[in-house]
């Protein structure tokens, strides 16, 4: 059995789902591209291989290892994009929560039963079906629970919108001794350097008291202020919008002073360095054509 345990966004990290692109499947008609950025790279014939994506989560996967994490992949499903692990499920504390996903991908939590079926019943979760939540959308922080969200009217006219408020209240009667911040994000189907698919496309804690933040993907300015008061201004690293394009919020930290970062991230990068992180560099260009980076494509299980 998993004894699942977080609690937080960096702490040492010990076993993981790593998703995988093996039977990745033929490039997305424009019409059922699930986000602007597929979208943009479906139109200009510049939609990644299924090659490419397999490498650079081969690379992931060597950097887990180096580091003893114990990594599960997915049951690989014929002609299928599995690559981004943490929008099927999320771990908090023991629990593990299925979330309720864009239809189409519904297949992709059964891949996953290998892992599920491993964590007690009475630790997995399954949310009513009126509530929409992602895990790129939620990050335990300790006595908190950040969740990135969509309040507009207009929510279901928006695919990039993936978590509702219903979700959020949900997530806060699971877990009645946390406090439950949810944060309203900017939301466009069309184009990608004014939406923030999830919370983690413009905002990602860090060790050390450190954090990353892209100001332009929160719709409500007092909320983005929230968070610089939270971590103070001097600890963020703050992105640009070609910088959250690029998805340089989406890296993912192994432990308090290891982080796993795309290697053309040269100025996130060198500013990591300096405040004391060591910096495991992957590719991960072709991936982040997708909308989706290293955040996206892992989900742990259990940190220390």
């Amino acid at each position: 059995m998993i004894q699942l345990n977080i609690k937080d966004e960096t702490s040492r990290l010990r076993a993981v789902v790593l998703g995988t692109a093996k039977s990745n499947g033929p490039v997305p008609k424009a019409e059922d591209a699930y986000d602007p950025k597929s979208l943009e790279h479906i139109i200009a014939g510049t939609y990644p291989t299924e090659e490419d994506m397999i490498n650079e989560l081969e690379a992931v996967a060597e950097v887990l290892r180096k580091y003893d994490v114990t990594v599960y992949r997915p049951e690989t499903l014929e002609n299928y994009n599995q690559i981004f692990a943490r929008d099927i499920s999320f771990v908090i504390e023991d629990k593990i929560i299925i979330a309720n996903i864009l239809p189409d991908r519904e297949r992709e939590i059964d891949a996953t039963a290998n892992v599920w079926q491993a964590i007690d019943k009475s630790n997995r979760f399954i949310l009513p079906d009126e509530c929409h939540i992602e895990g790129g959308d939620v990050m335990p922080w300790g006595d908190y629970i950040f969740i990135g969200t969509y309040r507009g009217k207009d929510y279901s006219d928006y695919i990039t919108a993936r978590t509702n408020m219903e979700a959020v209240v949900a997530i806060q009667k699971l877990f009645p001794n946390k406090i439950v911040k949810s944060f309203n994000l900017k939301k466009s189907n069309t184009d990608p350097r004014n939406s923030a698919l999830h919370l983690d496309c413009c905002f990602q804690p860090l060790g050390k008291g450190k954090a990353i933040i892209h100001k332009e993907g929160f719709l409500e300015e007092e909320e983005y202020e929230w968070l610089l008061d939270f971590f103070g201004s001097e600890n963020c690293f703050h992105v640009t919008k070609e910088e959250m394009y690029d998805m340089n919020s989406n890296i993912f930290s192994i432990s308090k002073d290891v982080i796993i970062s795309e290697k053309n991230f040269k100025r996130l990068n060198d500013w990591l360095r300096s405040q004391g992180f060591t910096v495991e560099e992957v590719p991960y260009a072709e991936i982040a054509k997708q909308g989706g980076l290293l955040r996206c494509s892992t989900m742990p299980l259990v940190r220390d």
